[in-house]
């Protein structure tokens, strides 16, 4: 519980932090304090059966081990003496303490082994040892150690729900953790409570002793905005020298007012005024000392020391054991190896990415710069396959060397670029070379496309020469011969050739799509010479039939011997104008050109 309110009074120092804020930091935590709450999820028989507490421990670790944050567990030893009379008070709520109790000398008290607490704090420390987690055992409050770790700087932070972490001496307190939403912490820290309230640690401690908590009840009467007005008043440095000499002087003279004695007589109350004590004797007779040793409990708590073999043996880094815990996650979860290595593998080689970054930063650091594949430690990251986005956040898909079996993963790119950004160009390089391959496949495109043109200008000389044998009507020979520009797919020319009249004729047929079908037309019809085609030759518009142009001379003659032909159409309705022959080429030739349209 900590101290009565105190969580209220620290309000306006809460801050919500990412989860990213734990990166490459050590932290410490309260692992009583996080079985408590993973518990009180639910508590239900089905999730005390399936351990759903110890899943969601699971989880959490394995999201600070993807953080490369380095854990350690801490548990609750004895209870310490001044805590016992609260401890029994829980224990059997609304018996009250006799006379001969109280005059007991309270002394500590070891913890029940064998209850269901106990229990479930056990196989958290089993689960935390296969994951490469130290456990310390506290000597009596695990918030106490934890405190002192963080004031000894060997640790950032400490996780408990425990409030008076503030009292041992604790700087920064994570209260509370949460993996959705991209995760998140509740912190609250020891310089925003002394500039933004004005309160210390030895002003918390006072504020414990007026209040109430672990250690005492209290003053029956003060709440926190009175009790922290008395403290601001004497201020930080020399409050506790004041509480251990004057005692609770201050009670009577605030609530010795008239109008305070009169509602007290009203009331029944002529003692309201007089604390009394656990052991129920009443200030201040025995008062004085019992404040003394909430002081000594909280200046001066039982834990191991900074040098001690314990705390030096926690500070190593442990490797976890993949066999172990796949057995732990088999019988506790029901869980097959392969399920087990997809959760804890990808996280585990992120923080091995983590650790290569930070040797690289520290080398920079130095001075040093070495490049990738002379640093002392390979880099666990083989390659970049492609670029992700994982909740906005921009990241990479990798593969890695030798990291238990595990193929590939996704990373946050900026982890990626501090790591090793020689892989980055490394992947920039093959996109850009990939890409010019594509590039130099759809190339040939184009000359496929003037072969198509060859093809299409082949069949068109085919079909006209088909169209020339079946509809010809006289007996003079007729050479048809057409070609197509490769610089126009749709226009092609045709030259009718009179071997008995020393001239040709050149037409320009345009290729129209009309509905489904395609149409070959014949735009203009000029007299020349045997010379070869000017490039000037008139083009008509097949919108309107093309005027019949007559050579002058041999105009009658020509008349008599060819026939213009003003327009073909490619089309099912022919089929009634030409043979089935000339109707199978003409549908051949609509699927050809229509198959080209389709391609282009």
């Amino acid at each position: 519980m900590g101290v009565k309110n105190l969580w209220d009074i620290l309000e306006s120092c809460k801050k919500t932090l990412p989860l990213h804020h734990l990166q490459n930091k050590r932290v410490c935590i309260d692992l009583s304090c996080w079985i408590v709450q993973l518990h009180n999820v639910n508590k239900s028989h089905c999730a005390m059966k399936e351990k759903l507490y110890l899943r969601g421990l699971f989880h959490r670790v394995r999201a600070l081990i993807a953080l490369n944050c380095s854990v350690i567990f801490v548990t609750d030893g004895a209870i310490p003496a001044i805590k016992s009379s609260t401890y029994r008070r829980r224990l059997n709520p609304g018996n009250v303490l006799t006379q001969d109790e109280a005059a007991i000398k309270p002394s500590s008290i070891q913890r029940n082994t064998g209850s269901e607490f106990s229990r479930m704090i056990k196989e958290a420390k089993v689960l935390g040892n296969a994951l490469g987690i130290p456990c310390l055992d506290g000597i009596e409050e695990g918030e106490a150690q934890c405190a002192l770790l963080n004031s000894e700087s060997f640790c950032d932070g400490c996780f408990t729900s425990d409030s008076d972490a503030f009292l041992f001496g604790a700087r920064t307190v994570y209260r509370d953790m949460c993996l959705g939403d991209g995760g998140y912490l509740v912190c609250y820290e020891m310089d925003d409570i002394e500039r933004k309230l004005g309160l210390g640690r030895n002003s918390l401690i006072t504020l414990a002793v007026i209040l109430g908590g672990d250690y005492s009840e209290g003053v029956y009467g003060i709440g926190r905005e009175s009790a922290c007005q008395i403290v601001k008043s004497i201020g930080d440095k020399a409050v506790l020298q004041w509480i251990a000499s004057e005692g609770f002087s201050f009670v009577k003279k605030k609530k010795g007012s008239k109008k305070q004695t009169e509602d007290d007589k009203c009331n029944g109350k002529e003692n309201a005024a007089e604390h009394k004590n656990p052991d129920g004797s009443k200030y201040p007779s025995q008062m004085k000392s019992q404040v003394l040793q909430v002081l000594d409990a909280y200046l001066r708590p039982k834990c191991h020391s900074a040098d001690s073999n314990a705390v030096q043996r926690i500070l190593a880094l442990y490797p976890y054991s993949r066999s172990q815990l796949q057995h732990i996650c088999t019988e506790t979860f029901g869980w097959p190896p392969e399920k087990t290595d997809e959760y804890i593998l990808p996280k585990i080689a992120e923080r091995e990415l983590r650790r290569f970054a930070n040797l690289r930063s520290t080398a920079s650091q130095l001075g040093v710069q070495l490049p990738l594949n002379e640093m002392p430690i390979k880099c666990p990251l083989s390659r970049i396959i492609k670029p992700r986005k994982v909740q906005g956040v921009d990241c990479f898909e990798v593969s890695w060397e030798e990291m238990d079996g595990l193929e590939t993963s996704i990373v946050p790119a900026d982890l990626v670029e501090r790591a090793c950004p020689e892989r980055i160009l490394e992947f920039q390089e093959r996109r850009a070379q990939g890409k010019k391959r594509n590039n130099a496949r759809s190339r040939p495109r184009k000359l496929e496309k003037t072969q198509l043109l060859g093809q299409i200008d082949k069949k068109l000389q085919d079909l006209l020469l088909e169209i020339d044998r079946e509809t010809s009507t006289t007996n003079d020979t007729t050479s048809l011969c057409g070609s197509v520009s490769e610089d126009d797919d749709d226009i092609a020319q045709i030259q009718l050739v009179d071997p008995g009249i020393q001239s040709h004729y050149t037409w320009n047929s345009n290729c129209v799509k009309k509905g489904g079908d395609f149409t070959c037309g014949i735009t203009s019809c000029q007299e020349s010479s045997i010379s070869p085609v000017s490039s000037e030759d008139e083009v008509i518009d097949l919108t309107s039939p093309p005027p019949l142009q007559h050579a002058s001379g041999n105009s009658k003659h020509l008349e008599d011997s060819v026939q213009c032909i003003d327009l073909i159409e490619l089309s099912d309705s022919d089929n009634e104008m030409f043979s089935p022959e000339h109707a199978r080429r003409a549908r051949e030739l609509r699927m050809f050109i229509a198959g080209i349209k389709n391609t282009y």
